[in-house]
């Protein structure tokens, strides 16, 4: 999929391009004017094998979550409680808060097996544990990452520093999007922002119409979006027709993809006055299901952020990320997964249940994990005022997918006995990509963008390759 100029690309002017609005909303509106840039695109050439999944809702744990309060079980840790971690472990690796021979931490909950596959998951997850059975659970990733906003720049990207396109950006280049009235890539934070920003839903150097669309938690979900006071319908419309007829006769003079972005946002804001509200309206689910997610329609959450991004996946929306903060555990790392899991648990467990029982989980492609994982050994510092925490470990943690694609009930990779480093199965951020990509039917091989004279793809130069022991 390379473009035929540095300047224009065959995804460009896609007549299902994805389409954007307030920071770049996405959706397909070009279609429609035969004498559209639309009209000029060249064949579509993606998917390149029939799709498992048709969209992505990602779970994104910011601050890294405890793999070893939550699924990666070492009851070695225990017994070497309070004693140095083994030089022989940690090698040469050198830490931001804690001595190389700080004393090892065991896991602060219990473990149980749950479900006919037996997945071993912490008491801290009750609801997910009602899922076991259709989730493939990866305690085998790895990064090369050590601090947040790298880190979560690159999972999202593929490079630890700012200017690349994001996932759901690629995803949307690559495939366009299902919906006329919202945006194909819409981004929403149930925490206190996080540290990659919104380097971590840009388009990098993809055209802007690709770049996330931000949701706010609380009034109008996309800035500027409103009519102003004032203005009537028929006024508003005339306005934009105007507009864009002279945005139109400037693209047919240079052909400049910012100048159809510009169209397509003028569009797509004038429709989302009436689609976004509709969506954000929890008043049509019913009790059960406001029940089984614990959401409380008019109060901001993660939960109803998941419930939105069902309700998202409905409309057509390809891609969502949901960033919930708050899981950098330096200090009291079992009170910080208590409280997170106390946010998450539920409604992540009630995603699954409620596609499932919609039958959308076999095409909805459903990602939980954070940035990075915990060390086993304890975080401790007076001056800092930290106790009993774990730091950054980029070296090995867990993450779990389920639904488009992705084997229910399966566990892979392992660590050694103290968890530290990655003994069977190693996926680095690379194949997670790469995997999410095959289960849309894309080759991340062949999904490439020209840009400063170079290829350039998300899951970069380095080898990588698809995780296929958790594909169905």
């Amino acid at each position: 999929m390379k473009p035929s100029t540095p300047n224009i690309t065959r995804r460009h002017f896609f007549q299902d391009c994805a389409i954007g609005t307030g920071k770049i909303a996405l959706a397909s509106l070009l279609a429609e004017s035969a004498s559209s840039a639309a009209s000029r695109a060249p064949s579509i050439t993606l998917p390149h094998s029939p799709p498992k999944a048709k969209a992505v809702i990602h779970l994104f744990m910011a601050g890294a979550p405890s793999q070893l309060e939550l699924f990666d079980n070492k009851p070695t840790l225990t017994k070497f409680e309070g004693k140095p971690i083994p030089p022989s472990i940690i090698g040469g690796q050198r830490y931001a808060f804690i001595r190389p021979d700080a004393a090892v931490l065991g896991p602060r909950f219990k473990f149980a097996r749950h479900g006919q596959s037996g997945q071993e998951l912490s008491e801290m997850l009750p609801h997910l544990a009602t899922v076991a059975d259709d989730i493939a659970i990866i305690k085998s990733c790895r990064t090369t990452q050590f601090n947040h906003a790298p880190a979560q720049i690159f999972m999202n990207t593929g490079f630890s520093q700012p200017g690349r396109p994001s996932m759901g950006s690629w995803v949307t280049y690559g495939l366009g999007s299902e919906s006329r009235d919202l945006p194909s890539f819409v981004v929403m934070s149930t925490g206190s922002g996080i540290s990659g920003g919104a380097a971590c839903w840009s388009s990098g150097f993809l055209p802007s119409t690709y770049s996330g669309t931000r949701f706010r938690n609380t009034g109008d979900p996309i800035l500027n979006v409103s009519t102003p006071e004032g203005i009537e319908a028929g006024t508003q419309r005339d306005t934009i027709e105007l507009i864009n007829a002279m945005n139109h006769r400037r693209l047919k003079l240079d052909g400049d993809s910012e100048t159809a972005t510009r169209i397509a946002n003028y569009e797509m804001a004038y429709r989302l006055q009436s689609s976004a509200p509709e969506l954000m309206d929890l008043n049509s689910e019913d009790k059960a299901t406001l029940e089984m997610y614990g959401c409380d329609p008019k109060v901001p959450s993660f939960a109803r952020a998941c419930l939105l991004a069902r309700r998202m996946v409905e409309r057509g929306v390809r891609f969502i990320n949901i960033y919930n903060e708050g899981w950098d555990a330096h200090s009291d790392v079992a009170g910080n997964v208590t409280k997170n899991c106390g946010i998450t648990d539920q409604a992540s467990a009630a995603l699954i249940k409620d596609l499932k029982q919609r039958g959308m989980l076999d095409d909805t492609l459903v990602v939980w994990g954070g940035e990075f994982g915990r060390t086993p050994m304890v975080e401790a510092s007076l001056s800092l005022g930290r106790s009993m925490g774990r730091d950054h470990h980029p070296q090995a943690f867990s993450m779990w997918m389920a639904g488009g694609g992705i084997k229910g009930g399966v566990t892979i990779g392992a660590t050694d006995e103290m968890g530290f480093n990655i003994v069977e199965d190693e996926v680095k951020v690379a194949d997670l990509q790469a995997t999410i990509l095959h289960c849309l039917g894309i080759d991340h091989e062949h999904l490439t963008f020209r840009s400063a004279g170079l290829d350039f793809k998300l899951t970069g130069v380095e080898p990588c390759q698809v995780v296929k022991k958790i594909l169905a």
